[in-house]
């Protein structure tokens, strides 16, 4: 309904024009009159009516003034003229405020009702033309937006479009980040049923932001999955808090978090780097099935060395684990079955192979363990899961982590019948493969099935044996390894922070400063001053 204010000095004239035509039917609505200039121009400003029907003479300001004034301070709808008085100079004056239709008293009933319906028509065009235009720009903007993720608008060299044009579409910013998600319950194209499921994802809400007009974020869909183009440093920041969050809950049972994955690329700093950050956490989305236990978050430090991704999986290899494991269970020497499994697991993180083909490369591997030791121990009386079991079990699994349990249970099942390891002596085992494997990405979550455990279990029996938590043993082993390699003065700060286990050297200098109190370029520099 479009709003209408009737503007004369005389109320009999005003309560006329509200009654000569059914003003309802015609698709407008009275939001106010006034009796005198004042009035209809503090109305007008106020209101913003779609139409004024205004009396050319009107005290304390005249109805051209009330024009002037009112286009001045930006009111862009119509009026109508209304005067006693045909009077040529007034009606020119109205036109150069764009008012075109002037009616002299008395007002002819069938002239009003033509000058309102084609008013009518026009402002309805307008609403039209309007409507249209946001719509071509949001789709235009859509378009944009799927370009700069994907590569698009670079490769293509579409450079027609300004800055100026870009701050129009409030994708001018500072900073760019993008994250992928996905629902945790569907994993390559399969669906499969979890606790809690969440069918849309409040992303301002997960980072307590409101998101007015876009102004945090972007939200589009690609490749049928929902892609997030975090927009400046403020956004970035939440975004860094509710992943430090996510990292210090480690229950996610009924969070939002419980039923979304996400994957996340490089801060970047330009447009046309966009694209960049997406590939980032295109990557990384499509190594879930490589996810440990429980994981709902991989990051641009999680992603792959360059180097590691150059060759597929091969029977050599998998005679080689096969051969390792049948021989560290004949010898029943628990410490080297669990580091070779997690030596497995790492070689396939950095497999190219497709992940149909990792599985069949575990299937194949454990139906191999099974009949060495089959023939090894055919006396005795170890129970092996049947061939289709094995089979069936491994291709239900959706992440490695899953296959590398079940294979750690079988292999643990055949032990215990001939022997049994204390507490203490597993404790020595995991310190002692920490002591010597932290420089890998190793966690709780990846040590624990290794060695039969369940992971919660094996954190509080550490903890409560060892005095200190196993990511703080971790760390604590990593940052004494760093002081002495940094005292070498042989290798830069970053080098050092790989070859302890870091692979983002600004988080070394988080945890190097928490630790040691100093920036390692700091400690090295104390160092030198001790000499």
């Amino acid at each position: 309904m479009e709003t209408l204010m009737i503007a004369d000095d005389e109320k009999s004239i005003r309560d006329g024009l509200k009654c000569i035509l059914d003003w309802e039917a015609l698709g407008f609505t009275l939001c106010g009159e006034a009796a005198n200039g004042e009035e209809a121009l503090s109305g007008i400003l106020k209101n913003n009516p779609s139409l004024v029907l205004l009396d050319i003479r009107m005290p304390r300001l005249s109805g051209i003034d009330i024009i002037r004034i009112a286009r001045e301070q930006g009111y862009s709808g119509r009026f109508i003229i209304l005067s006693g008085y045909s009077d040529f100079s007034y009606a020119q004056a109205a036109i150069r405020y764009g008012v075109e239709y002037y009616l002299t008293k008395p007002i002819d009933e069938e002239e009003l009702l033509d000058a309102i319906h084609t008013i009518r028509e026009t402002i309805e065009q307008e609403h039209r033309r309007s409507d249209n235009i946001a719509l071509y720009r949001e789709k235009a903007k859509d378009v944009i937006l799927h370009e700069l993720i994907t590569g698009a608008w670079k490769k293509d060299g579409i450079t027609s479009l300004s800055s100026a044009d870009f701050q129009g579409m409030d994708l001018v910013s500072d900073i760019y980040q993008i994250v992928i998600y996905e629902h945790f319950g569907t994993l390559q194209g399969q669906t499969y049923p979890q606790p809690h499921t969440c069918k849309s994802c409040d992303f301002a809400g997960l980072l307590n932001i409101t998101n007015s007009e876009n102004r945090s974020f972007e939200h589009i869909e690609t490749d049928n999955r929902d892609v997030i183009l975090l927009k400046g440093s403020f956004a970035l920041r939440r975004f860094e808090e509710f992943l430090d969050r996510c990292e210090k809950t480690n229950d996610q049972a009924g969070s939002p978090m419980d039923s979304l994955f996400l994957a996340y690329g490089h801060p970047v700093e330009a447009l046309d780097e966009i694209c960049l950050s997406y590939k980032e956490a295109d990557t990384l989305i499509r190594r879930r099935f490589f996810c440990a236990q429980g994981q709902h978050t991989l990051g641009y430090e999680d992603l792959p060395t360059v180097t590691s991704h150059d060759r597929p999986i091969s029977d050599g290899k998998l005679h080689e684990y096969c051969g390792a494991l049948t021989n560290y269970l004949q010898a029943n020497n628990r410490k080297q079955i669990a580091a070779t499994l997690f030596s497995l697991e790492q070689y396939l993180n950095c497999t190219d192979s497709s992940i149909e083909s990792v599985r069949l490369f575990l299937t194949d591997l454990f139906l191999q363990l099974k009949e060495n030791i089959s023939r090894l121990y055919a006396s005795s009386r170890i129970s092996f899961p049947s061939n289709s079991a094995i089979i069936d079990h491994i291709d239900s699994c959706h992440y490695l982590y899953e296959i590398i349990l079940y294979i750690s249970e079988q292999v643990k099942s055949i032990m215990d019948i001939s022997d049994s390891a204390s507490r203490d002596s597993i404790l020595d085992d995991i310190l002692y493969y920490i002591d010597n494997n932290y420089q890998n990405n190793i966690k709780l979550e990846t040590i624990a099935p290794l060695f039969g455990y369940n992971s919660a279990y094996l954190g509080k029996l550490f903890t409560k044996a060892i005095g200190e938590n196993f990511n703080s043993y971790v760390d604590h082993r990593r940052i004494e390894h760093s002081k002495r390699l940094l005292a070498q003065r042989s290798m830069k700060v970053y080098e050092v922070s790989e070859q302890v286990g870091y692979k983002n050297v600004d988080y070394f200098h988080k945890k190097f400063k928490k630790y040691v109190g100093i920036s390692p370029a700091e400690y090295r520099k104390q160092l030198k001053l001790d000499e």
